[in-house]
């Protein structure tokens, strides 16, 4: 056998780690999955995990890094059009906000970095989406926009769709539909102009 099929048959095994574990994880949180449930889910012994992993949380970082919801989020909003900055906000929320509902376990993962790590993956997932967030900011330069630093700009509008994501489903089931309708124009108009009359 060849050193490359030896490489790419690890890099199946890694990769198959990695898929079990996020189904294991997004099903259980972390602390209460097992090595041996993410093994019997990749189809190998459980010591086989320690050929391309240190431990859990090793293959917890992989999956972060791989997965976390801003490794998709910001390249979408990228390929959004718009030839205003109002009609490229709604879209952009509006994709984004699929996005999170075709792919629920996003969220999952998102909670699980935040509740049961703190955030301690934030700082290397940010160096590696960090050059997609520059262009995404040049789309709200114009002369009429607000001096904000720019990466308070960027959590604020990633936030916002987020959180009408969330809000959706919370409130949704209470909403009355004409309201839920209406949702996504009522973010962007707070995001674009805040809540106050001038």
């Amino acid at each position: 056998m060849t050193e490359e099929n030896d490489i790419s048959k690890g890099e199946r095994t890694r990769q198959a780690i990695i898929d079990a574990a996020h189904n294991v994880i997004i099903e259980k949180g972390y602390h209460a999955a097992s090595m041996r449930q993410i093994a019997k889910q990749a189809g190998i012994a459980v010591g086989g995990i320690y050929n391309h992993f240190d431990g859990k949380e090793d293959i917890f970082a992989a999956i972060v890094m791989k997965r976390h919801p801003y490794k998709r989020i910001l390249p979408i909003a990228l390929a959004v059009g718009g030839e205003d900055i109002e009609t490229f906000a709604h879209n952009t929320g509006q994709a984004i906000a699929n996005e999170l509902r075709a792919n629920p376990d996003f969220v999952n993962l998102l909670f699980i970095e935040i509740v049961e790590f703190q955030g301690k993956h934030m700082a290397e997932i940010f160096q590696d989406v960090y050059p997609q967030v520059l262009p995404l900011l040049e789309r709200f330069q114009s002369e009429d926009a607000r001096d904000i630093p720019p990466m308070m700009l960027m959590r604020i509008f990633i936030g916002t769709f987020i959180a009408y994501y969330l809000t959706e489903i919370s409130f949704s089931a209470a909403a009355m539909p004409t309201m839920e309708d209406e949702a996504m124009h009522h973010f962007v108009d707070v995001f674009l102009y805040g809540v106050l009359e001038k």
